[in-house]
């Protein structure tokens, strides 16, 4: 082993230690570390701003994309919007040490299950660096260590939250080495890392297809994938104009670079000339690119909207811009099968009044969060009440959806007796 991977291994180690004593602390030692850290990134979001300033001059300098470029970049509102998903998580229970499902056996004995750490998570992902601070205070409210990983294209910006979460933690007399940023880690050093089970229990790629495919072949350490978000929005028949393109709106145009806007919109054959127009004259107004399916091209192009025809690498196409992909469905079930076939498990959406509508496409689609009546964009741990995410899991096992301080925790079985014996 190369003297490279043995400091890996022994900064991982480290972390693993520092892990171990994170369990072990009270929950509201745990609460106060995570205060320290938000007061800490409001305190010195200066120097973040500086540290990113630099990552989004060398990405634009490389012709780095305008999506990428976004998710990259951080302002002071950000900075604070990454503040306030700490305080969000600091304020929410603590899940290590809760008993679950206590039942008595006939012969006496107690039964129950008790939530703890996972243990070491490595965190790999690429641009948007609030998952730096997002990742750490959930690993921090879950009582587990982290090992962050993030892309060279916001690495001043990830070396320096690293820096000051673990300065937080250090002056609040917690164990700092629980946050192990490594932003110096070459590539070659990834699949070195990804060979750590024996150091590592959870490892967590967010970012693109190239990404997560690169992670699965090398690691062996269990993994949770954040794969891309191909995600859809199905007009059911009696779908309302009005709160159709409201929403339709808001999912693909409020931040189209984020997974959880909308990519391929749905359309009931009987809905489309009352529909389309309107969504056409309303979404041209914001720049929007269709691609359009044979049968929803003459509504849009009436109605003036930029439309070409739509090819089938549009319906897996994950745009992370103002493009969107239109098809109009002879059913709700051919909606289902569509996303079924193209989907990415990610999030998907109808717009209906109907009762029996809604519980059939709940019945049909597989993916991790589904809206009835709600845009996409609410497929975000924040907006659901976890403060922040650790990612939107697509695999199924352990968890599904986005993953918050709860979901990065397993259950043990506690039993007591009062000298029981089998």
């Amino acid at each position: 082993m190369s003297d490279r991977n043995h400091d890996l291994r022994d900064r991982v180690r480290t972390t693993r230690a520092a892990a171990r004593a994170l369990a072990a602390l009270r929950p509201g030692d745990r609460t106060r570390g995570l205060d320290a850290m938000a007061a800490a990134l409001r305190s010195h979001a200066s120097d973040i701003l500086a540290a990113n300033a630099d990552d989004v001059r060398r990405a634009e300098a490389s012709g780095t994309a305008a999506a990428m470029i976004d998710r990259l970049a951080l302002t002071p509102a950000r900075i604070e919007g990454m503040a306030s998903a700490i305080d969000t998580i600091a304020r929410q229970p603590d899940p290590v040490g809760e008993r679950l499902q206590e039942t008595r056996r006939p012969n006496g004995l107690r039964v129950a299950k008790q939530r703890i750490p996972l243990g070491l998570i490595l965190m790999i992902y690429e641009a948007r660096p609030n998952v730096t601070s997002d990742a750490a205070a959930l690993c921090l409210r879950s009582g587990n260590g982290v090992v962050l990983r993030g892309g060279r294209d916001a690495c001043a910006s990830n070396a320096a939250i690293g820096a000051v979460l673990r300065s937080a933690l250090q002056a609040a007399d917690l164990p700092a080495d629980a946050i192990l940023v490594l932003s110096d880690l070459a590539r070659e050093d990834l699949q070195t890392l990804l060979e750590m089970d024996d150091l590592l229990d959870l490892a967590i790629p967010r970012g693109g297809p190239g990404l997560i495919r690169q992670v699965r072949a090398w690691s062996k350490v269990p993994t949770i994938q954040h794969y891309m978000g191909n995600c859809h929005v199905y007009l059911h028949e009696d779908a309302p104009v009005d709160r159709s393109v409201e929403i339709v709106r808001n999912a693909k145009v409020s931040r189209p670079s984020v997974c959880n806007a909308l990519e391929t919109l749905l359309v009931h054959q009987d809905a489309v000339e009352r529909l389309l127009p309107a969504l056409g004259r309303a979404l041209a107004l914001d720049g929007v690119r269709w691609h359009a399916c044979p049968r929803a091209m003459p509504a849009l192009t009436a109605a003036g909207a930029d439309v070409i025809a739509a090819k089938d690498e549009d319906w897996e196409t994950e745009y992370l811009s103002l493009d969107l992909a239109v098809r109009v469905v002879p059913s709700l079930e051919a909606a289902a099968e569509h996303i079924q076939t193209w989907g990415s498990g990610h999030t998907e959406a109808i717009v209906t009044d109907s009762l029996a509508a809604t519980q059939a496409f709940l019945d049909a689609v597989d993916s991790s969060c589904v809206m009835i009546n709600a845009s996409t964009r609410f497929a975000d741990g924040g907006e659901l009440g976890l403060g922040a995410e650790i990612g939107i899991s697509t695999s199924k096992l352990h968890a599904y959806g986005p993953m918050g301080a709860t979901e990065l925790t397993t259950t043990r079985f506690v039993v007591t007796g009062e000298g029981h014996i089998r």
